[in-house]
């Protein structure tokens, strides 16, 4: 791969590494290239450590087979633990939505991801999302976290208008099973999303939850 050479004095693995640093996400070319420059002057060994840690995330970290959370191991750390009621799932969007969800310390049941929510001028459907495996968590108790039988659905999405079309697509099924379905109350503003919502409010909506109509 070739990369423009802005100044030909620039070794070019600096200007590859400029570029590969330029394609993060809020980070432009100043920006990368001074992170660049850090790690140039940094010591060899935090540099390696940097590069083994992104080499590691690509190699050992894999969703989970039961909830779809990232994980080094499989199942993953929050449903393979006891002290978790596996019979209260709490489905959310993203795994960053359940990073800051844990971070309350409210919950103790397991999780759901469905990666992602309903979006059809994004061309995103039911078929694009975890949804069959969350029902069949549902149906078959050894599908679900220490094979345990699901009592109750709590959904977790974002509240704005996909998160709660999805919530509505995914309540008619979810009942038809036989379990109870509640939402977050609305703690959280409508229109945000629960990465940016702080503690106070995430703890207030998994305590004030609603049973689904």
């Amino acid at each position: 791969m070739s990369f423009d050479r802005i100044n030909s004095a620039q070794p070019e693995p600096v200007t590859r590494l400029v570029h590969e640093l330029s394609q993060l996400p809020g980070v432009g070319r100043r920006t990368a290239e001074r992170l660049a420059f850090h790690l140039l002057k940094a010591d060899r060994e935090d540099a390696m450590r940097l590069s083994k840690a992104i080499a590691d995330v690509k190699t050992d970290v894999r969703h989970c087979g039961v909830c779809w959370n990232l994980t080094d191991d499989d199942p993953c750390a929050i449903c393979s633990d006891s002290r978790r009621d596996a019979s209260m799932v709490m489905v959310v969007e993203q795994p960053k939505d359940l990073w800051n969800l844990e971070q309350t310390g409210m919950f103790h049941g397991v999780y759901h991801i469905l990666m992602g929510r309903l979006s059809p001028l994004e061309g995103v459907g039911a078929d694009s999302l975890t949804v069959n495996d969350l029902l069949r968590r549902i149906s078959d108790p050894t599908k679900n976290a220490q094979g345990v039988k699901v009592t109750e659905v709590i959904l977790a999405l974002n509240p704005d208008m996909e998160g709660d079309s999805t919530g509505l697509f995914l309540a008619d099924p979810l009942q038809s099973l036989g379990v109870n379905v509640t939402r977050l109350a609305r703690g959280l503003p409508a229109g945000s999303q629960i990465e940016f919502a702080n503690r106070a409010a995430l703890a207030d909506a998994i305590a004030g939850r609603r049973r689904m109509s």
